[in-house]
């Protein structure tokens, strides 16, 4: 399964709103200058967001946009489905053998499961640091 840009910089643009939570709205110029991507691009992309209640935005010189709810009620899982669509792994599951039906529903749903429990808030507040202590050892 592939995320486009256009999911993975909606959860760029939520993450940074959800840092700004409390403070006040973003202008998309400065989420834009963070993290050298095309302003006109993020604009299109918080349309959606948007239009499905994520965001809100502020008019006037100050404006930009806010999270229309709490960071620790909005999922990854909420951001992806506005900009992706539904969850899918693998399309046709219901024409292959029962084996492969069952493996391609668990990864389906471990995938659901992660991006369902992980919010704003817990990609907001994550730092470097965190990943460094994640524990993981890899062999090459």
């Amino acid at each position: 399964m592939k995320f486009s840009t256009k999911g993975r910089y909606g959860l760029t643009i939520m993450i940074a709103l959800g840092k700004q939570c409390g403070e006040g709205p973003l202008a998309l110029r400065q989420i834009a200058a963070d993290h050298n991507l095309s302003e006109a691009y993020l604009e299109q992309i918080v349309s959606p967001l948007r239009n499905a209640g994520l965001v809100k935005s502020v008019r006037g010189a100050y404006g930009g946009y806010m999270l229309s709810r709490e960071p620790n009620e909005i999922t990854a899982g909420d951001v992806i489905r506005v900009l992706e669509g539904p969850i899918q792994i693998v399309e046709g599951i219901e024409e292959e053998e029962l084996p492969q039906r069952e493996l391609w529903m668990r990864i389906r749903d471990a995938v659901k499961n992660v991006l369902d429990t992980t919010t704003i808030e817990d990609l907001a507040q994550h730092t470097d640091e965190d990943s460094a202590n994640a524990g993981y050892m890899f062999y090459i």
